[in-house]
């Protein structure tokens, strides 16, 4: 029985992105049963478009993008809208560097972002992507990529500045 080059290639992608892709979907849906769905969706959908994919950009960036959608999708879904999406420290995905204080409350303080500045920031800091590829991944240009990384910077800096003066 001949190999599935498509197969092989799935499951190298699945390797390589698998934990990302959980982390970016977590960090979206903030719940780890649906970001796992929307990991599975993502390559589903990643595996019947292979042979379209071109090429055009990096293969991180094009499951990134087929992960963000999917995650749009559901969470345009009515049952998603009336449940209780809120996130606390105890529910995010071990990290593998214990976390500072500080840490923690940036990472509450993005996880308040809306959403398009949520998803503008955990790419490019998290994923540690370019604007380019972020651009690429959200299906915008790069200069409004920017303009989010700006707005998000903003409401981070006000948001960590009023939480400092409570404390």
């Amino acid at each position: 029985m001949e190999s599935d080059p498509r197969a092989q290639r799935l499951v190298d992608m699945v390797d390589r992105y698998q934990a990302q892709l959980l982390r970016l979907c977590y960090l979206i849906l903030r719940d780890t049963m649906l970001a796992e769905d929307a990991v599975q969706e993502t390559f589903l959908k990643a595996y019947r478009a292979m042979g379209r994919f071109r090429g055009d950009c990096q293969e991180k960036t094009w499951l990134m993008r087929i992960a963000i959608n999917t995650c749009r999708d559901m969470r345009r879904s009515a049952w998603l809208r009336h449940t209780d999406r809120s996130v606390t420290p105890e529910m995010l995905p071990p990290a593998s560097v214990p976390f500072e204080q500080e840490d923690e409350d940036l990472l509450m303080t993005v996880m308040a972002l809306p959403i398009k500045l949520r998803e503008a920031v955990l790419l490019y800091y998290f994923e540690d992507m370019r604007v380019k590829e972020v651009a690429a991944a959200l299906g915008v240009t790069p200069s409004t990529v920017t303009n989010r990384l700006q707005r998000a910077a903003k409401a981070l800096r006000t948001a960590l500045e009023r939480g400092n003066d409570r404390g």
